[in-house]
């Protein structure tokens, strides 16, 4: 996750009045900008654990080699189980 996404997310929460007003001290008004906030940032790290565990299985599947192709497959379990936390 960038800086940016961290910074558009802020704003799509209400931490910010405007796009344009940006400060590196935001506070938030309220739990609710916190907790849009909080939603935002769980549900990008959701898409990107889901995107990384859909590469590590089309990976897993493309190898002959078995080895390799089971600690692929540990890897996705784990990708897995982290992104349902």
């Amino acid at each position: 996750m960038t800086r940016d996404d961290i910074i558009r997310m802020a704003r799509e929460a209400g931490l910010a009045d405007s796009p344009e007003d940006y400060n590196p001290y935001w506070t938030a008004d309220s739990i609710e900008d916190l907790e849009r906030f909080a939603a935002l940032v769980a549900a990008a790290e959701r898409a990107e654990v889901e995107r990384l565990r859909a590469l590590c299985e089309e990976m897993s599947s493309e190898l002959f080699v078995y080895r390799a192709s089971e600690n692929l497959k540990d890897v996705t379990a784990a990708i897995r189980a982290r992104g349902q936390e």
